[in-house]
């Protein structure tokens, strides 16, 4: 029997026979459901599990959890493919799944809530407006003509926001493969430190600033702290021990302008531990199907749906059968969408 002690870098973990991410981030999806059942109801964010205590919903926690597993991922998906195979993977592995949905709420659900006549509602420009900034700016406060206008957050879409991020980052790595970052390791995590100090430093001028500067800050550096340990994975453990005390530290740095920065790196580090550590990986936990990504687009509109029919219901009430219609649309969205596109994928990166 092994040393609880004794080093395992995260390489040897992705060497693995199993790994933990398809569960993880069908969770982190699952997570932002719970998160906005209280705020789709109430229209208040703070109402959120975890605001409070911590400074961010579950819901933010989630999408840090996701940006941190993606850069891992991506940055491994550049440097073993190559720029071309990259760029058809994330490009199909993205759009149609937000193009379906998209066309989904829009098209059928808009159809189907608004307080439109069908015929007033197909032709209202308000409706080819919300298409194109969806599908464009990933516009996420885009309003739909008659639907929602009641409810206490009305637009149909919420999550999509973080998808213009999510492409952002892509785009970084795409950008830092070909110009060779990705094979300079040291210049590469020097910009990570200048991006750790930026967060500190806001914390220290602007506290209490815009938060849009905050999310500018976090979700970049967590994708690049992911990409950054695959970068450095042999160098970097995997340690649910260290993890532990991680989190503690983080703690007591809470009221200091050096929590959030250890908040994002904790994280960022953490979900990769809980993915690839070796103390966890012995059983297999793929998902059959994964629909991770289809829970994250359509739990809003799915929630958003049930309160727009039952607006005197409560969150608790209303929560189970949007869970269970979210994952059923995620399942068809699946079936359907995402894994014929990747189908695609791969015949064309094959091909290639």
């Amino acid at each position: 029997m092994s040393s609880p002690l004794r080093f395992v870098p995260v390489a040897d973990g992705l060497a693995a026979r199993h790994n933990h991410f398809g569960l993880l981030r069908l969770l982190l999806a699952l997570s932002v459901v719970v998160s906005h059942a209280l705020s789709v109801t109430t229209g208040r964010v703070e109402d959120e599990p975890l605001a409070a205590s911590t400074g961010f919903t579950l819901g933010e926690h989630a999408v840090n959890g996701f940006f941190a597993i993606s850069g891992f991922l991506v940055t491994m998906s550049y440097e073993q493919r190559g720029w071309r195979d990259y760029v058809v993977a994330r490009t199909l592995r993205i759009a149609p799944g937000l193009i379906a949905a998209t066309l989904v709420v829009s098209l059928l659900l808009g159809s189907a809530l608004t307080t439109l006549d069908l015929r007033a509602y197909l032709a209202d420009p308000r409706l080819w407006r919300f298409i194109t900034a969806t599908l464009t700016t990933f516009k996420s406060a885009a309003p739909l003509p008659g639907v929602f206008e009641a409810n206490p957050l009305p637009f149909p879409m919420g999550t999509v926001w973080t998808l213009k991020y999510e492409t952002l980052c892509y785009l970084g790595v795409l950008v830092a493969g070909l110009a060779g970052l990705l094979l300079q390791r040291r210049l590469a995590l020097a910009i990570w430190c200048v991006l750790v100090v930026a967060t500190i430093a806001r914390e220290i001028v602007a506290p209490d600033g815009a938060k849009g500067v905050e999310t500018a800050l976090r979700l970049p550096l967590i994708f690049m702290t992911g990409g950054l340990i695959y970068l450095w994975r042999e160098r970097i453990p995997l340690s649910l021990a260290g993890l532990a005390i991680a989190l503690v530290l983080t703690g007591l740095l809470a009221w200091t302008p050096l929590y959030k920065a250890a908040l994002y790196l904790v994280t960022a580090w953490g979900v990769l531990v809980l993915a690839l550590a070796p103390a966890l990986t012995g059983w297999r936990s793929e998902p059959p199907a994964d629909l991770s990504y289809g829970v994250y687009l359509y739990g809003w509109p799915v929630q958003q749906g049930f309160v727009a029919l039952f607006p005197s219901a409560g969150a608790f009430l209303l929560f189970w059968p949007g869970l269970a219609v979210t994952i059923a649309v995620a399942a068809a969205s699946w079936y359907l969408v995402e894994k014929p596109a990747l189908d695609l994928k791969r015949r064309l990166i094959a091909r290639s």
